[in-house]
């Protein structure tokens, strides 16, 4: 019952959705990755570019202690650190305290000054959060997979079913359930294409980016390559030159922007899905003791889809603001950054709750042959496509203009458009055969091959 007190949703309502974002973008996640960061750059600086011979050390280090610091990191830690910056009143300052009152504690106090070596705070924020950004990414990724894997189920049940299209809310030349859910697989895919391409670019080079406190001190040492491999080789990130104080967030940007994507793709399967449940193409199953309206017994709203749409659009708006806010930045730098990443948790907390709502959506509906039967019975007039393209093939005097006589904003019968076929002149006796056993459950084109062409694609 303790989430009945948060501020927002996702920490309460939704915290059973969202849980798997803690320990990474939390404040706590957050203090985590800049002690993470400090410990590798600190044994970067020992062990790699082997800086701590300056001053010799009257004891030899077990530099093993530092990954204990690592990885033993709990909520107790997290609290300290926050204890100290109540002092500082600086987040990063505290985390370097914090971790120079451990080394004391585990007697590697000789490299205690190492510490926060010649870093802005910028250098391991950006870093922190680039380590959060490549897990967060990851998640996505996941998320949509996962929700593609279970619409290409779908698509594959549902390939040979013909269904009416609806063009304008209007009926349509039919197509089927199958070929409409790899729509929205292929198009996620290319969201996904772009997440896993996307490398996390990050920096650490000092005050301005010039490196000036590294070089002051160590002339001898290269260290625009020092600080690519430690990177890449102590943080598996990528690495990037050129920047002020703070990283652009390019990588960021691309990652925020890609996932925009994937979700305005979300809110038009949420829609779609909305619609067919509508229109009764879907019936969803009844889960005992759920209740749909306060007043209407009778009703079972879509509600999943709903809850999707609207946590996507708040994603997509905080999205939209993050990719482009934080690649700016007055002069060398300003804060307006930091504030704004703080909300980069509540970004991927609504992107997730947006997933997971319609995955739950969708494992709970189920495809009411019968009334998509029904729908293209009832729309016999489908067929004034197929009729007046042949009829151009053989040269029929206005065959568009006479079929839109025939049928637009009329009901016909499959008797009518017989009578009318039987009247062509130019059309062979064979050809007109094939147009008056058309059917709209027939005339599908080649909906059930497009499905089975991007699962050849895939593979």
């Amino acid at each position: 019952m303790k989430h009945v007190s948060c501020i927002t949703p996702i920490d309460g309502r939704y915290a059973r959705l969202t849980g798997v974002l803690s320990n990474i973008f939390s404040e706590s996640g957050l203090i985590h990755h800049r002690i993470h960061v400090e410990l590798k750059w600190l044994k970067f600086l020992i062990m790699d570019l082997k800086v701590h011979q300056v001053v010799p050390a009257d004891q030899p280090l077990d530099l093993s202690k530092l990954d204990v610091l690592i990885n033993d990191f709990n909520a107790d830690d997290a609290l300290r650190v926050k204890e100290i910056e109540s002092r500082t009143n600086h987040d990063v300052k505290a985390v370097e305290y914090f971790i120079k009152d451990a080394l004391d504690a585990a007697g590697l106090a000789p490299i205690r000054e190492w510490v926060h070596f010649a870093c802005t705070s910028e250098d391991i924020n950006n870093t922190a959060y680039g380590l959060m950004l490549k897990k967060g990414k990851d998640l996505v990724v996941e998320l949509l997979k996962n929700f593609v894997a279970e619409i290409e189920k779908k698509a594959l049940l549902y390939k040979r079913v013909p269904m009416m299209s609806r063009t304008h809310g209007q009926a349509a030349t039919p197509t089927t359930p199958g070929k409409e859910f790899i729509n929205f697989a292929w198009r996620l895919n290319q969201e996904i294409q772009v997440l896993e391409n996307t490398k996390i670019q990050v920096k650490i080079n000092g005050a301005t980016g010039n490196y000036n406190a590294h070089v002051f001190a160590f002339p001898e040492i290269d260290w625009m390559a020092a600080s690519e491999r430690f990177i890449r080789d102590y943080l598996g990130l990528e690495p990037m030159l050129f920047t002020t104080q703070i990283n652009p967030n390019t990588a960021l940007s691309r990652v925020l922007h890609a996932m925009v994507r994937a979700a305005a793709v979300m809110i038009d399967f949420d829609r779609d899905m909305w619609g067919y449940i509508s229109l009764g193409y879907f019936k969803q199953r009844i889960k005992e003791g759920e209740t749909g309206s306060s007043t209407m017994p009778h009703k079972v709203n879509p509600i999943d889809f709903e809850n999707s749409e609207g946590n996507m659009g708040l994603a997509i708006s905080m999205m939209e603001h993050l990719a482009v806010k934080l690649q700016k930045s007055r002069f060398q730098r300003d804060l307006s950054d930091s504030t704004v990443l703080r909300s980069l948790g509540t970004v991927f907390g609504y992107f997730t709750i947006g997933m997971k709502n319609a995955q739950k959506g969708l494992s709970k509906v189920d495809l009411n042959h019968e009334v998509l039967e029904r729908d293209l019975d009832d729309n016999p007039e489908l067929l004034a496509e197929p009729l007046q393209t042949v009829m151009r093939v053989y040269g029929e005097e206005n065959p568009y203009e006479r079929l839109k006589d025939l049928t637009r904003g009329r009901k016909i019968q499959k008797a009518d458009l017989a009578r009318f076929v039987d009247k062509l002149e130019k059309v062979p006796s064979e050809v007109r055969e094939r147009m008056r056993a058309l059917s709209p459950s027939t005339y599908v084109g080649l909906a059930e091959s497009l499905v089975d062409r991007y699962f050849k694609n895939k593979s």
